[in-house]
């Protein structure tokens, strides 16, 4: 479970976890020419209520085209557009989400997108372990874009999540938190005032020991 702290946040300031970040808004097969472009960073449209963040795209061990996201974003079932075009329809849709870590899985229809591992200043060339006191960390969310900040590191010591402080608000949910080039989180939540509290999300290596518990879609997941 995220800290106590995260907790208190949601309940008194109703900016944690939860429907913290979360905006409101309306395979392996070649993807189509005009299909759109969805990465790291990428804005989604949820159910068409919600707008959240891809943390990335890649391929799981079944030769499956997947991303990850924030798991408040959705349940399993929910369909999943993207903001850029819209238009394009379904592109995926979640099969799996977890309320404990706040992540879920996005198996997107083949064809239905052009996968990259670079949206806006973040590329992603792989995935790394947790970010530590004082390492400087950086996002790319579809509401803020690109912003950086210290990392504070575990400060709970709950073994699954890492505190910021990066600029987040509504819809940057999932963001990708790189260190260079290396995946080692995503955005989940932050505490008290948006893009000046501080940001904590799931860490990477927790995501991937999950999915690979698991053994279902997205274990054995590799980025782009």
């Amino acid at each position: 479970m995220f800290s106590k702290l995260a907790k208190a946040a949601n309940a008194v300031l109703a900016v944690a976890l939860g429907a913290a970040l979360l905006g409101t808004g309306a395979g392996t097969a070649v993807a189509d020419p005009g299909a759109p472009v969805i990465g790291g960073g990428s804005g989604i449209i949820v159910d068409n209520m919600y707008e959240c963040t891809v943390t990335t795209v890649g391929h799981d061990n079944a030769g499956r085209l997947v991303g990850l996201t924030a798991g408040h974003c959705g349940e399993a079932g929910a369909q999943v557009y993207s903001e850029i075009d819209p238009g394009a329809g379904v592109i995926g849709r979640f099969v799996y989400s977890n309320p404990t870590l706040d992540y879920a899985v996005i198996q997107f229809q083949p064809g239905s997108i052009t996968p990259v591992n670079r949206i806006g200043n973040v590329t992603i060339t792989g995935i790394g372990a947790p970010a530590q006191f004082p390492m400087i960390v950086c996002k790319e969310g579809r509401t803020t874009g690109n912003t950086c900040g210290l990392a504070y590191g575990d400060i709970f010591g709950s073994n699954m999540e890492t505190w910021a402080q990066m600029c987040v608000v509504e819809g940057d949910s999932g963001a990708p938190v790189v260190v260079g080039s290396t995946l080692v989180g995503m955005v989940n939540a932050y505490l008290a005032i948006a893009c000046f509290g501080p940001e904590v999300g799931t860490n990477m290596t927790t995501i991937m020991d999950d999915l690979n518990r698991r053994g279902d879609i997205g274990a054995g997941f590799r980025p782009i």
